[in-house]
């Protein structure tokens, strides 16, 4: 598909053509024709830009969560070989949905100190 912005010169063409058949009636011959400025109104620009925001957070968002779980892969696989701490498959959930909540938020993560036992 065509655009202005990758394609004017297409563009302008079938402009002038359009242009041209509708005045070759009134005996008018086109010879060229150009759009020079294009403004969108207030509302359709603002859609736009809110188009192009969403696309560019999706994108960010998209890229944090790849970093996250590489992230999350290497702490289980340097947990598991180091011998530093043995987690069941319940445990595992847990710290890799923690560890997904902070690598992905958009806030600091807040310290929770537990005064209880580890399996409490």
């Amino acid at each position: 598909m065509a655009t202005l912005r990758t394609s004017s010169d297409e563009v302008n063409h079938q402009l002038a053509h359009e242009i041209s058949e509708r005045l070759q009636i009134a005996g008018i011959q086109v010879i060229e024709a150009r759009i020079n400025n294009l403004a969108y109104s207030t509302e359709i620009a603002g859609a736009m830009l809110q188009r192009q925001q969403a696309t560019a957070i999706v994108a960010a968002r998209s890229k944090i969560v790849e970093g996250a779980v590489g992230m999350v892969e290497m702490a289980l696989e340097q947990l598991s070989r180091k011998n530093i701490v043995d987690l069941d498959e319940e445990k595992k959930a847990a710290m890799v949905s923690n560890l997904l909540v902070v690598l992905c938020g958009d806030r600091n993560a807040q310290p929770i100190v537990n005064t209880g036992t580890l399996h409490h």
